[in-house]
């Protein structure tokens, strides 16, 4: 069985929960397999079954894990993060405006983006989670902050920025600044009392932020094997890497041997 845990990063492990490899693609059928996502996450479940909060993300400037392998007091402050950490809402909020987006529709990632909790219509997070109870609104809603994640990785780097601050303007985001090394730094977290979906995509946000403070914006790509689109982070020295694998490099290569050859 596939692990949940490849990079050790929630923004892009829980974006290939999608597996179109597979005979039934959904790789979170059910709360269980949620749940197993959260405990190889180092996400403690609650007794009830779902976790209560999600640990916070490492300061901006941590190294990221790589696919292949696998910090103080703090002082909360509420409000949306500085300049610094993503862009002004205001100005995404009037692009959207100027484009005719509903409230909570991302013009920059494409028609039928939604706000979080809210699935895309047509999107694998339409599918049934079981019985009408909370633990199956919770499992779709987590479906639906994934695909407002995949939807915002499948941008353009470029339009990936607007995409991002766009969802990032929706979330209720809280500043943490804490201690480290003898200076301040600031992490984002979700409020207190927030559900999970709204930690999963707080926690999204931010790690995405942090790959984009270390330098590697431009190398978070989906993988390039049709109909394989899982997420990952090109650390080759050339930063030409195109395939999440060495299966699916070695899938498109002997497709495209087998094309020359007819």
């Amino acid at each position: 069985m596939r692990q949940f845990a490849e990079t050790g990063l929630v923004a892009l492990d829980l974006a290939n929960t999608w597996d179109e490899y597979l005979d039934d693609p959904e790789r979170l059928p059910d709360t269980a397999a949620l749940h197993r996502f959260c405990h190889e996450l180092d996400l403690s479940p609650a007794p009830t079954g779902l976790p209560p909060a999600l640990p916070a993300p490492s300061p901006a400037l941590r190294p990221v894990a790589s696919p292949e392998a696998r910090p103080g007091s703090s002082l909360e402050t509420s409000g949306a993060p500085s300049p610094e950490t993503r862009p002004e809402r205001s100005s995404e909020a009037q692009l959207g405006e100027s484009q005719g987006a509903r409230p909570g529709q991302s013009p920059e990632a494409g028609p039928g983006l939604k706000s979080v909790g809210e699935p895309l219509e047509g999107g694998p997070s339409e599918r049934p989670a079981g019985a009408d109870g909370p633990d199956a609104r919770e499992l779709r809603a987590v479906r639906a902050v994934r695909e407002r994640l995949r939807a915002v990785l499948s941008c353009d780097p470029s339009d990936r920025t607007r995409a991002l601050a766009r969802w990032a303007s929706e979330l209720p985001i809280r500043v943490v600044v804490e201690e480290s090394d003898g200076a301040p730094r600031q992490r984002l977290t979700a409020p207190e009392g927030a559900d999970l979906a709204e930690q999963f995509a707080v926690r999204s946000v931010a790690e995405l932020l942090d790959l984009a403070a270390t330098g590697d914006w431009e190398r978070l790509r989906l993988c390039a094997a049709d109909p394989c689109k899982d997420a990952f982070v090109d650390h080759s020295r050339p930063g030409k890497r195109q395939f999440c694998s060495t299966r699916c490099a070695n899938r498109a290569h002997a497709a495209a041997s087998r094309a020359r050859r007819r």
